[in-house]
């Protein structure tokens, strides 16, 4: 005969309950998924029992109820999401970078059965009145998300809180504008004719003729460069990084298969790439600096080392402020408006380039091989801007001819 057991109240106890001489209640269980005996303990038997239909719950769904599960944070679940994780180790950097600015101390110690999709939402609420733009919101989304999935694949919890749309939140992107056909010619003419800034033509050239990202275009090497075949051959890029050897000079892949390509030169590029070799000769380059076994990098500062990423951009930023000064005195002099050129980067270039060559309406394939797009999509706004740029030309044309034969 089963003996009946009861605490102190005369309240009869259930299987596995006890009443400790320290006045609490405990409740002890064999998790199924693991075969561990479990224990959970509470102040009051109420409060006990609340947590065994809780338990009841989680293993009749095959949700595991281990303690140390239940305690992990999700700072601890993002260190074993990375861990599964085959990345760059450029990548693997900014991801773990990104998380300690902005995660970590926000949300990341909130354990992760406890973290609901208000959680979530509150925060990226927060980052998008901090002046947040949305591409940075959705950089950090695409990092808490798939952690997260990766407990509800583990039973660790039901759904996932961070199943939700982020449309709703942080600035939207400056569309960064290519630069049109007239202010491409001022700013080439400008540097063609500048004794400070001309030294920069023949680069600029290429970058307009190739539509090479930063990164890829201060990574070349002579070896990347066949004059005879009129080819480029992209297959790394330069960055300029912490990757826990402090900040310097690294080679990187592609991150994507697309990047790796062959680009067709034209002549004009090809004789820019002959420029750039002599106008290195004149200055004496130190060739033998190396970064990860590369040496005989095509753009190099005055000390023979690479370019720095950010220094492509500043030598923009320079020769546009200086274009707009001598702009503005010569308009002044001709009593005219001055017609300044607008602050751009180099990403701009790349776009600039993309741009000129959509409007030649070149095949929307090979386009998106020669720029390195992974998406189509991507190749495919360009097209369809300068398509509707055409439309309204046209119909504006149109509309001129109808007026003119009234």
């Amino acid at each position: 005969m089963a003996i009946s057991r009861k605490d102190p109240k005369g309240r009869k106890l259930r299987e596995g309950e006890n009443w400790r001489n320290d006045g609490r209640y405990s409740y002890r269980y064999t998790d199924v998924r693991t075969g561990k005996r479990l224990t959970v303990y509470a102040q009051d038997l109420p409060e006990l029992r609340e947590k065994e239909k809780q338990i009841a719950k989680d293993m009749e769904d095959n949700i595991l109820t281990d303690g140390a599960i239940k305690k992990m944070t999700l700072n601890t679940l993002f260190e074993r999401y990375m861990e599964t994780r085959e990345l760059a180790d450029t990548t693997r950097v900014s991801y773990v970078r990104a998380w300690e600015n902005r995660v970590k101390d926000e949300i990341g110690n909130i354990k992760v059965v406890q973290l609901l999709p208000s959680h979530i939402k509150a925060y990226y609420a927060k980052l998008s009145k901090a002046g947040y733009a949305y591409s940075t919101i959705k950089y950090i989304h695409n990092l808490l998300y798939p952690a997260l999935e990766m407990a509800v694949d583990d039973d660790i919890i039901r759904k996932n809180p961070a199943k939700s749309s982020i449309s709703d939140y942080g600035k939207t992107a400056e569309e960064k504008e290519a630069l049109t056909v007239s202010q491409q010619e001022k700013f080439m003419e400008f540097v063609k004719q500048s004794n400070v800034y001309n030294t920069y033509y023949p680069m600029f050239t290429i970058m307009i003729g190739t539509g090479l990202r930063c990164g890829e275009l201060i990574g070349l090497t002579w070896k990347d460069i066949n004059i005879k075949a009129k080819t480029v051959n992209v297959d790394h890029q330069l960055i300029y990084k912490n990757l826990g050897d402090g900040c310097k000079f690294h080679i990187s892949t592609p991150k994507t298969e697309s990047g790796i390509r062959i680009i067709p030169m034209t002549q004009e590029v090809a004789k820019a790439f002959e420029e750039q070799r002599k106008i290195n000769f004149m200055l004496a380059k130190d060739k033998s600096i190396e970064v990860d076994g590369y040496s005989g990098f095509v753009f190099t500062a005055k000390s023979g080392r690479p370019l720095m990423p950010n220094g492509v951009n500043s030598v923009l930023y320079n020769i546009v402020d200086a274009y707009n000064k001598t702009e503005v005195e010569r308009a002044k002099k001709e009593h005219r408006k001055a017609e300044l050129l607008p602050k751009f980067s180099a990403h701009v270039m790349r776009h600039t380039a993309c741009t000129r060559m959509a409007e030649c309406r070149m095949d929307v394939k090979v386009l998106q091989y020669i720029m390195g797009h992974a998406h189509i999509d991507v190749t495919m706004e360009v097209y369809n801007h300068i398509g509707e740029l055409t439309r309204i030309e046209n119909e504006i044309a149109r509309l001129d001819s109808m007026v003119l034969n009234a």
